[in-house]
C-alpha cells in the first residue's frame, strides 16, 4: 500500500496573498495599506488579479464585523471561539459570497484549500459545513436575521455597516452638530466603498496636464488613478508626482494659497511624517521663494520625509524631535505652520481597512492633551501675522473644533481665519459646502475625500510681509 501523501491543491494566487494580508494584520497587527502591495509585487500578481486581491483583502478587513455576525449564527459559536486562522478563512469566504459575486462552489473550494494548506486540516470541515450553511441563505436573509438580534438603533447601524458602536455615535454626534444627521447613513456607506487613488502633481515639478489623468474635483494639482500601480508612471518614480488624497493636497494648499508668498518666509511642518503634505509645502515655497523646516518625531517616519522632499529642489530641512519643543525658547520664527497633529485617524477608515476594529473611545481622550500642547507649541512658534494650520485626519470633535475652541481661549491673540472662502479661492468655487463655522470638515460621502478638518488661524499683533518678486 502506498503511503505517499497527495498535496492539497494549490490556492489561486489572489486569495493566498489576500489570506497572507489578513492573518498579518490579525496576528502580527500589520497595516494592510502598507503590506498588501508588497505581497502583490512579490507574488507578481497580474493587474486582473491585483485588483481582485486587493478587494478580497480590504472589503473582508471593513465588513469583517458584520460577516463574524453571520459566521456566528451559521456555526452556532461565537466567533472567539474559532481558532484565528480559521476565523480568517471564514472571514474572506463569507465576503465573497455575501458581497461578490463569485461562484459559491469556488468560494467554499478555495475555503477549504486554504484551511487545509494553512495546517488547518482538521478545520477544513467546520470551514466547509459553515461557508454551506451560508451559502444556503441569501443575503438579504442574512441581513434580516443578523439585524434581528440587534437592541438599539446604534447597534443597528454599527453592524448594518460594520463600524464600532462608539464610532457610529461620533460621527453621528459631528453631523447633527451642522445639522447634516440624515447623511449618517451615506456616510458609513462611502467609508465600505473602495476609495479612488489620489495622485498630486507636486507644483513646479509635475503639471497634471502632462500625465494625462483625469483631473480631481477640487484641488487643482489633483488627479485620479483609475487603476493598477501608480510606480508604473514615471513621473511617480521620479518623484514629481505622489499618491495622495485630494483631502490632503487642499490642507496643504489651504496654507499655502491663504495669501501670497513672500519671498524669504520661513514654514515649519510641526509633524511632517510620512510626508505627503511636507512634499506639497516644500513645492511650493521653493516656488515663492520660502524655506521649509519639516519635523518628525519617529526617526523611521523622517526618512520617509526625507525621501518625499529628495526632489523638491529649494531650501528645506528635516530634523527629528518632539512638536512641542518648538515655540518655548526663541519665539515667533515662523510665517507659515502646518500642525498635522497625530490623532484617531477616524477620517481614514476607508483607505485603513482595519483600523476601525483597533480603535477605542479612550485612544481620542489619550490624544487630546499632546495635540493642545502641539498647538500651544504652534502658537507660540508662529510671528505675529503669520499663518497656521491647524489638520487632523478625523472630524471627531474632541479631535477638532474643541481643540480650536481652547486654544483661541487660551491665547487671545490667535484669531480664526475664514478656511471656506481660501479652499473656495483655491478650488475656483468648486468647494461650497465644507466650511463649519470659520474651519472646513471634508467627508468621504460628500467631497470624495478622506474626512479632514482643517482651521486656519492667524496670530495678532503683527502684519505679514509685503509679497515680493524673485529675482
Amino acid at each position: 500500500m502506498s503511503t505517499t501523501r497527495t498535496r492539497p491543491p494549490a490556492v489561486q494566487p489572489a486569495r493566498r496573498v489576500a489570506l497572507e494580508v489578513i492573518r498579518a494584520v490579525s496576528a502580527e497587527d500589520a497595516y494592510a495599506n502598507l503590506l498588501l502591495p508588497a505581497r502583490v509585487h512579490r507574488a507578481g500578481l497580474s493587474t486582473a488579479d491585483a485588483a481582485l486581491a486587493t478587494e478580497l483583502t480590504y472589503g473582508t478587513l471593513r465588513r469583517s464585523g458584520y460577516y463574524d455576525r453571520v459566521i456566528e449564527l451559521a456555526a452556532g459559536r461565537p466567533v472567539a471561539r474559532i481558532d484565528a486562522p480559521l476565523r480568517d478563512i471564514l472571514r474572506l469566504g463569507t465576503h465573497q459570497l455575501l458581497s461578490m459575486r463569485v461562484a459559491p462552489h469556488a468560494a467554499v473550494n478555495e475555503a477549504v484549500v486554504q484551511a487545509k494548506s494553512s495546517g488547518a486540516r482538521s478545520g477544513s470541515g467546520f470551514v466547509n459545513g459553515v461557508l454551506r450553511a451560508i451559502a444556503r441563505v441569501d443575503r438579504e436573509e442574512w441581513m434580516h436575521r443578523v439585524l434581528e438580534g440587534t437592541k438599539s438603533e446604534d447597534e443597528r447601524l454599527s453592524v448594518l455597516h460594520s463600524h464600532p458602536a462608539w464610532v457610529v455615535r461620533s460621527f453621528a454626534a459631528v453631523l447633527e452638530a451642522d445639522g447634516r444627521e440624515s447623511e449618517l447613513t451615506y456616510l458609513l456607506e462611502a467609508d465600505n466603498a473602495p476609495p479612488k487613488v489620489g495622485l498630486v502633481a507636486l507644483p513646479g515639478l509635475g503639471d497634471r496636464r502632462d500625465i494625462g489623468l483625469p483631473a480631481t474635483e477640487f484641488s487643482p494639482l489633483g488627479m485620479i488613478l483609475g487603476g493598477g500601480d501608480p510606480l508604473t508612471l514615471p513621473a511617480v518614480r521620479a518623484g514629481i508626482v505622489r499618491v495622495q488624497d485630494e483631502g490632503s493636497q487642499l490642507a496643504a494648499l489651504a496654507l499655502t494659497r491663504a495669501r501670497p508668498v513672500a519671498l524669504g518666509e520661513r514654514w515649519l511642518d510641526m509633524c511632517a511624517g510620512p510626508g505627503g503634505k511636507a512634499a506639497v509645502l516644500a513645492a511650493e515655497a521653493a516656488e515663492g521663494g520660502a524655506s521649509l523646516l519639516a519635523n518628525e518625531v519617529v526617526p523611521g517616519r523622517a526618512d520617509l520625509v526625507q525621501g518625499a522632499l529628495d526632489a523638491v529642489p529649494g531650501v528645506h530641512d528635516v530634523v527629528v524631535g518632539d512638536g512641542r519643543r518648538f515655540g518655548t525658547g526663541e519665539e515667533g520664527l515662523f510665517d507659515r505652520i502646518m500642525l498635522d497633529a497625530p490623532c484617531s485617524g477616524l477620517g481614514a477608515l476607508r483607505r485603513r481597512p482595519e483600523a476601525r476594529w483597533r480603535k477605542f473611545p479612550d485612544d481620542v481622550v489619550a490624544l487630546a492633551p499632546l495635540q493642545r500642547e502641539l498647538l500651544a507649541s504652534a502658537v507660540g512658534a508662529l510671528k505675529p501675522g503669520g499663518l497656521l494650520a491647524y489638520v487632523t485626519c478625523s472630524p471627531h470633535l474632541s479631535e477638532t473644533r474643541a481643540v480650536v475652541a481652547a486654544a483661541l481661549d487660551a491665547f487671545p491673540e490667535l484669531v480664526p481665519v475664514p478656511t471656506g472662502p481660501v479652499l473656495g479661492e483655491v478650488t475656483g468655487g468648486a468647494l461650497r459646502d465644507a466650511a463649519v463655522g470659520d474651519a472646513v470638515q471634508l467627508w468621504p460621502h460628500r467631497h470624495g475625500t478622506d474626512g479632514m478638518f482643517i482651521a486656519l488661524l492667524t496670530k495678532s499683533g503683527g502684519l505679514p510681509k509685503a509679497p515680493q518678486t524673485r529675482q
